[in-house]
């Protein structure tokens, strides 16, 4: 009788246990490395209206600068993650994190213009593309199966969390300092996040071998992997992508639109729009903290609610389709404002739900390259989001007007997308049918 695992050859950390107290260290530094990237995204949303004053531009023509970010975007996670398997992800975050910074400080150069813009931000894309999937790869190496979701979630939290902290932060630097240096706060951030990763950052011991270590892994372990032509095709990554898809989408159209939304349509000054937008960002965060927390005690109780697994994501797009409606059709502050406190949020639950789906129908080995397929699908939404929501609202007679015709179609796309995946978003069926067993305490499989 053998047995073989691959990870007690590996290198131990200080703290091996997975979910011990190293690995929730981890997990609050990438919440950090995620409130960056979100901060580095909100940036350009928060600068609009000075922007676009500055430089003459269009709302449609400001689309195209916040679609820039998005243009190698997806190809970026998907590329990266491939190297997931040759390079350890605490050295790739590391990268990423000095490349942000080295992206934004351009901008503190007066003399750079529109065209500055544009290629900033497209070199910013590339770098802050695989943020999420090889963030989640990394933590994932810190935890058991059956209690991934509450650490994914905490990372997500770290997309609101980097909008309530930029919006009012960012908001004030702009109003004392000028929108140029808001980009060079944001670039500051990211150098300090990168000073305390190098000393702090470390690999999981569920984490999988890389380079030779995954070579000799692969012969000596009998967990054949999956192919990825099977899990791509299979009807949890499908509807788990356009679930993720339609949240990224009203993210994006948040992140871009929400402030000059608040001021144009609304009234608002930058200072309530940019308070507002935080407060917002809070609330997208208690939503996803509060469904992590949900998940991990139903885990640990052994049950999955009532509803199929991914069923209960799918219907929340539904209701978050509904509260974009009325947000974008009633005019009353007291109805509209409250619609963005939660109701709207609910949406970013598929994108936690999205991960540890996939995770689950992947083997350890591949499941940075799955994540980094599924990053670069969804994300997909923050290219188109900018440029039809800008195009619609330039296009309309009036600013009110295309708004609301901008937003009903936001609603469309949660609707449509929601009920495909509470009707075939189904991660422990479409693992069973893979042949992925659930490794719940190793990182590689175990042959005996």
């Amino acid at each position: 009788m053998k047995a073989v695992t691959v990870a007690a050859r590996r290198t131990v950390p200080a703290d091996p246990a997975p979910g011990g107290r190293q690995a929730w260290t981890t997990t609050w530094l990438l919440l950090a490395f995620m409130v960056v990237n979100f901060a580095d995204k909100a940036v350009l949303g928060l600068a609009g209206p000075e922007i676009m004053k500055e430089f003459g531009l269009s709302r449609q023509e400001f689309g195209v600068a916040q679609a820039a970010f998005f243009s190698l975007f997806s190809l970026s996670a998907l590329g990266v993650s491939f190297l997931t398997r040759k390079v350890r992800t605490s050295v790739l975050l590391l990268v990423m994190g000095l490349l942000w910074s080295a992206t934004q400080l351009p901008m503190l150069w007066g003399a750079a213009g529109f065209g500055t813009l544009i290629v900033t931000r497209v070199l910013l894309g590339i770098a802050e593309g695989p943020a999420a999937p090889v963030a989640v790869h990394h933590v994932h190496g810190w935890f058991e199966q059956r209690e991934r979701t509450l650490p994914t979630a905490i990372l997500m939290v770290g997309a609101a969390a980097g909008v309530a902290v930029a919006a009012p932060t960012l908001g004030a630097v702009i109003s004392h300092f000028g929108w140029r240096w808001a980009f060079g706060a944001a670039g500051i951030a990211g150098l300090l996040w990168a000073a305390v990763w190098t000393v702090k950052g470390k690999e999981g011991p569920l984490a999988p071998p890389v380079g030779r270590a995954a070579r000799a892994a692969d012969s000596e372990s009998e967990a054949a992997e999956v192919p990825l032509r099977a899990v791509f095709l299979s009807g949890t990554f499908i509807t788990a992508a356009l679930g993720a898809f339609a949240a990224y989408w009203v993210m994006s159209a948040k992140l871009t639109w929400l402030p000059d939304y608040l001021q144009t349509v609304v009234g608002w000054d930058l200072g309530q729009a940019g308070a507002a937008v935080g407060g917002g960002a809070v609330a997208n965060g208690v939503v996803l903290l509060a469904h992590g927390l949900l998940a991990r005690r139903a885990a640990r109780r052994g049950t999955g609610g009532r509803l199929p697994a991914g069923a209960g994501a799918g219907l929340l797009l539904v209701a978050s389709a509904g509260a974009v409606t009325v947000f974008a059709t009633v005019d009353a502050l007291w109805i509209k404002v409250p619609m963005m406190f939660g109701p709207m949020a609910v949406a970013l639950v598929m994108i936690t739900v999205a991960q540890t789906a996939i995770a689950r129908i992947t083997p350890p080995s591949q499941r940075g390259v799955v994540l980094g397929a599924l990053v670069a699908v969804f994300a997909l939404g923050g290219v188109v989001s900018p440029l039809v929501l800008g195009r619609i609202v330039d296009s309309a007679a009036t600013a009110p007007a295309g708004y609301e015709n901008g937003w009903l179609v936001t609603a469309a796309l949660l609707m449509i997308t929601g009920i495909l995946a509470a009707l075939f978003m189904r991660p422990e069926r479409d693992a069973r049918r893979l042949g992925v067993p659930e490794l719940a305490s190793t990182g590689v499989a175990v042959s005996h």
